[in-house]
């Protein structure tokens, strides 16, 4: 909470009149009719990057949307019905209900069917400043609207459509604002109003965005080190700078945390040491008992004759090998046989040419 006592309503009502000042001379200078009103943001710069991502709603006392911007209602689809049947029942329900300012109302059918290819993505992108969902069908949004929604920081933000209080929950999702502190960086920029508003309603809106910031940031410590004001074509402007006693404070307990880490550290260390050296001294012990009945069981070894291997006859080798040299010559026998038996026929076939043939 120190950073609301340290913020200075004066001095942030100086650096307003100056941006309004400077957009004023801008826009009468160059195209008055093209940009009427430009978004005033704020500038939040932190000690140290945060752990988690966070995204936190902030509640504006004055609206900080023009009425110029066109806003799109996301809606479940409703049984039995079609998707233009869903659509006036929905305009019924809000017309009934007193809420204003949303200009055209998209069932989830519709966005499947006909705003699925990439370029009809884009353009919806393009056509509306704000988008609004039912929050029983924003898990399903995602995967249908893309990742350009996310990075131009247009995701859709979720409204309860069964409320009783419908008109009054929209009104300050519309009017207010959000800001996502992320896990990469130490800044972080929500906008805050528009060029269009007076200087006191802007000085109102910085200092409850400034409140709820602090409150609502999850971190320990001094968290906040410098706010800025600026607008989109403008420089930042300081609001709040921090007293450099905050450093100190982070740097004492930056050096604090190494400290408490080494004496753990040494902690664990001697506990392990001191565990080591009874394990060894129980498997010392160990040792001795196990040698010690080793010696009394062994016993003195018996000695066992060693047969010798008895050699058989080999008889049966060499007959084999008799029978084998025996063997080719009947072998012989026969070769010589059958040459002979070719002989005495071609002799004969010689002999029976010989003889004339009797007529």
């Amino acid at each position: 909470m120190a950073e609301k006592a340290l913020l200075d309503r004066s001095q942030v009502k100086k650096a307003v009149q100056a941006l309004q000042a400077f957009l004023k001379n801008k826009a009468s200078g160059e195209a008055p009719f093209l940009d009427e009103t430009q978004h005033i943001s704020l500038l939040f710069t932190l000690w140290k990057i945060p752990k988690e991502a966070q995204t936190i709603r902030i509640p504006l006392p004055h609206g900080q949307r023009s009425d110029t911007e066109e806003i799109c209602l996301f809606t479940r689809d409703e049984p039995n019905m079609s998707s233009e049947q869903t659509q006036r029942f929905y305009k019924k329900l809000l017309q009934e209900r007193g809420v204003k300012g949303i200009s055209e109302i998209i069932p989830y059918k519709v966005l499947k069917t006909e705003y699925k290819p990439y370029e009809a993505k884009r353009r919806l992108l393009g056509n509306f400043d704000l988008f609004i969902s039912d929050d029983r069908i924003r898990r399903l949004l995602p995967s249908h609207l893309g990742k350009h929604f996310y990075k131009s920081k247009k995701e859709p933000l979720c409204v309860n459509l069964q409320s009783k209080h419908l008109a009054r929950d929209i009104e300050r999702v519309i009017q207010g604002t959000s800001l996502k502190v992320t896990n990469k960086g130490c800044c972080c920029m929500a906008r805050v109003a528009h060029s269009g508003m007076a200087a006191d309603e802007v000085t109102e809106n910085i200092e409850a965005a400034v409140q709820t910031v602090v409150t609502k940031l999850r971190m320990k410590g001094p968290v906040i080190k410098l706010i800025h004001i600026k607008s989109q074509t403008s420089v930042a402007l300081p609001v709040y700078t921090s007293d450099l006693g905050h450093l100190s404070v982070l740097e004492s307990k930056q050096a604090q945390t190494p400290k408490d880490k080494e004496s753990a550290s040494t902690k664990k260390n001697k506990t392990e040491d001191k565990e080591q050296a009874d394990a060894t001294a129980e498997g010392k012990r160990k040792v001795k008992k196990n040698k010690a009945a080793s010696e009394e069981e062994e016993e003195i070894p018996q000695l066992v004759p060693i047969e010798t291997p008895v050699k058989k006859p080999k008889l049966e080798k060499a007959s084999k090998k008799k029978k084998l040299e025996k063997a080719p010559k009947p072998a012989a026998l026969k070769k010589g046989t059958k040459a002979q038996s070719k002989l005495i026929k071609k002799t004969d076939s010689k002999v029976k040419r010989k003889v004339p043939k009797v007529k």
